[in-house]
C-alpha cells in the first residue's frame, strides 16, 4: 500500500495546494486559467514534441493500443448516451453527461500519475492519449452537444470538419505533430533544443495538477447532483471497465500489447474527466452540474486509483 502512496499522494498533494492557495486569495481563479495556459500551449506542447521527435515513430504509436484506447472511449459515448437517454434526461444535458463519461484528464492529471508509474513511457502515453482523444473522443461529444441544441442539422460534415480543423490549430496537436515530421525525417535535434524541450516539459506535472486544484476551488455548485453522481460513476467504473475489456479484445486479434501499456490504457482511462469540461458545459446551461461532477470524480478517483494501482501493478 505504501507504493500506491508514493504514486498518489503527490498527485492529490499538488491538487490540495492548488486548492488551498485559491482557498486563501493567495492565487485567484484568472490566474489559474493564465498558468493553466502556459501548460496547455507551451509546456504540454514542448513535451509531446520531445517525447515523439526524440524516439523512432515505431517506439511512439502502437496501433494495439490506440485501438483499444479509441474502442474504449467510443464505447463508453455510446453506452452512457444510452443510459442518459432511457433514464428521461433531456437532450443538453445528456449531451453534457457524456463528455463528462468519456473525456479523460489524460494531459494534467494522466500524465503526472503515468510519470510517477511509468516514467520511461509517460510521454509516448500522453502522445498517444491525446491523438485518439482529439481526433476521436471530444470531437464525437462536441457533435453531440451541437445536436441537441439543434445546430448540426444538415450541415455535419461541415461541423466535423470544422472541428478537426480546430484540433489541428491546438499548440498540444503542433508539437505532437512536428516531433512526428522529425521522427519520420530522422533527423538527429541539436542538443540545446532537446535540453529546452526538457526544461519545459518538466514544468508541465506538477503546475498542471496545481492548476486542476485551482481551478476546483472556483467551481460554481448549483446543478443537478444526481446526474453529477451518474457521470462520475460512470467516467470512474465503466470507462476503466470497457478500457480493460478493450484490451482483452485487441490481445486476442493478436495485436501485441505489453504488460505496462495494458496497465497504463486501464489506469488512463479511469482518470476524472479532462479540466475545461465545466467550461464546455456553459455552452448549453450545465456548467453547475459539470463542476459538481469535475469535483466529485477528481476527489473519488484517489481511491478508485489507488485501488486500480494496487490491483494492476
Amino acid at each position: 500500500m505504501s507504493q500506491i502512496l508514493t504514486i498518489t499522494f503527490p498527485i492529490y498533494g499538488a491538487l490540495a495546494i492548488g486548492f488551498l492557495v485559491v482557498r486563501q486569495g493567495w492565487f485567484s481563479t484568472a490566474d489559474m486559467r493564465v498558468l493553466g495556459r502556459y501548460v496547455m500551449d507551451i509546456a504540454m506542447p514542448a513535451l509531446l514534441f520531445n517525447a515523439v521527435a526524440s524516439r523512432n515513430v515505431a517506439e511512439v504509436f502502437h496501433p494495439g493500443y490506440m485501438l483499444a484506447f479509441a474502442a474504449a472511449g467510443l464505447g463508453t459515448v455510446a453506452l452512457s448516451y444510452l443510459w442518459f437517454t432511457l433514464s428521461g434526461t433531456e437532450a443538453t444535458r445528456r449531451a453534457v453527461a457524456v463528455m463528462g463519461s468519456s473525456c479523460p484528464n489524460s494531459g494534467f492529471v494522466g500524465y503526472p500519475v503515468m510519470l510517477l508509474t511509468f516514467p520511461d513511457l509517460a510521454g509516448v502515453i500522453l502522445a498517444m492519449n491525446m491523438l485518439v482523444e482529439n481526433v476521436l473522443i471530444i470531437p464525437a461529444c462536441l457533435i453531440l452537444m451541437d445536436m441537441a441544441r439543434g445546430r448540426a442539422q444538415g450541415g455535419i460534415g461541415q461541423r466535423i470538419a470544422g472541428i478537426l480543423w480546430g484540433v489541428l490549430k491546438r499548440p498540444m496537436v503542433i508539437g505532437l505533430l512536428l516531433g512526428l515530421v522529425v521522427s519520420l525525417a530522422g533527423v538527429p535535434m541539436p542538443q540545446a533544443v532537446t535540453r529546452l524541450m526538457q526544461m519545459l516539459a518538466a514544468s508541465a506535472s506538477a503546475l498542471a495538477l496545481v492548476v486542476i486544484g485551482g481551478s476546483l476551488a472556483g467551481l460554481g455548485w448549483r446543478g443537478s447532483r444526481w446526474h453529477a453522481v451518474q457521470i462520475s460513476a460512470l467516467k470512474l467504473l465503466l470507462h476503466p471497465a470497457l478500457a480493460l475489456l478493450a484490451v482483452m479484445l485487441v490481445v486476442a486479434i493478436g495485436l501485441p500489447m505489453d504488460a505496462d501499456m495494458r496497465t497504463a490504457l486501464i489506469l488512463s482511462a479511469a482518470m476524472p474527466m479532462f479540466g475545461i469540461y465545466a467550461v464546455l458545459a456553459q455552452e448549453l446551461g450545465h456548467e453547475g452540474m459539470a463542476s459538481i461532477a469535475l469535483l466529485t470524480a477528481t476527489t473519488l478517483a484517489f481511491f478508485t486509483l489507488s485501488g486500480l494501482l494496487w490491483w494492476l501493478t
